[in-house]
């Protein structure tokens, strides 16, 4: 980690800095990561856990996929199972994914690269380690996130996107103390290659030790940044945070990352989408009865075969 990387950051775009009339926002809260198991055994961290779901809208979920480097025979995956109603996003920093759905969509997903499943009104997926991994097993390092469909968009027909590492935006803060790469949305009129029903950003960014990162947000957005290793600050008033720990951050124009050792952080935010939402194992609706017949949909076959 990280994947997507340049020998030379001061080569990059650089993002503007901020102005003085610029307000940092400030942290709301701080939550740490609760750990579980995934799948077929793999652990996560639990990154969203504890925190509100009007402080996550347009989020769900989200899980921090290892980092382990697993032995021979060692690598796990999920089998078989449907979505309906969000979008899965799942970004690979170390190791390797095969993705597989029936819609037709799916893909190897490795070192840097994104696969991004809307299952809209519903689709089937499995998720594996390739057999060279099993069988000789190495590192795994990701981050699968779910991001909501609006009532409107609920059923969507279901569409694969597969980003690859090379499609990734970078950019630098003014020093090059920091690279940041968007996955989607956009930073200062630089897109990510991400198409996206809900507005979001979703970035990942090294922070060197002494450097600080300034973003400039979207005020009607929300803001949230999770450690995925080293220690800092985050927010305007310099809140500590570490590895493990995800911060929800309030009003303001900017968003403040300082590192104190190396920082690799996820700064993601969106568009709230203020509807009710009824989530429940693989399926993320507005009401009860909209969740119930998800399941009948699935059970009936609806959903799509697997292939």
């Amino acid at each position: 980690m990280p994947a997507v990387t340049v020998s030379d950051p001061l080569t990059l775009p650089t993002v503007p800095a901020v102005t003085p009339e610029s307000r940092a926002r400030r942290v709301r809260s701080v939550t740490t990561a609760p750990t579980g198991f995934e799948g077929e055994g793999f652990p996560v961290k639990r990154a969203f856990a504890g925190v509100s779901a009007e402080d996550l809208d347009p989020f769900v979920h989200m899980d921090e996929m290892g980092e382990i480097d697993y032995g021979p025979g060692e690598p796990k995956g999920t089998p078989w199972h449907p979505h309906r109603g969000f979008e899965t996003v799942t970004y690979m920093l170390d190791g390797v994914m095969e993705h597989q759905d029936s819609a037709g969509g799916g893909g190897v997903i490795s070192n840097g690269a994104t696969q991004w499943m809307t299952a809209g009104a519903g689709i089937l997926h499995i998720e594996q380690p390739p057999e060279g991994l099993v069988r000789s097993g190495g590192l795994f390092h990701g981050i699968q996130l779910w991001v909501n469909l609006p009532a409107a968009d609920k059923f969507v027909p279901p569409r694969y996107q597969d980003l690859q590492a090379d499609d990734v935006t970078l950019l630098r803060s003014p020093d090059g103390g920091a690279v940041v790469r968007i996955i989607a949305g956009s930073i200062a009129g630089h897109a990510g290659p991400g198409s996206t029903y809900t507005p979001i950003n979703y970035l990942h960014a090294s922070v060197a030790a002494g450097a600080r990162l300034e973003l400039p947000w979207p005020t009607e957005y929300n803001a949230l940044v999770y450690v995925l290793s080293g220690s800092g600050t985050v927010g305007g008033e310099g809140h500590p945070i570490h590895d493990g720990q995800l911060a929800v951050l309030g009003a303001g124009d900017h968003v403040q990352v300082d590192a104190t050792r190396p920082l690799e952080v996820l700064v993601l935010g969106g568009q709230p989408i203020g509807e009710p939402v009824a989530w429940y194992g693989p399926f993320v609706m507005n009401t009860q009865a909209e969740l119930r017949q998800a399941f009948e949909d699935f059970q009936s076959g609806k959903m799509g075969r697997i292939p």
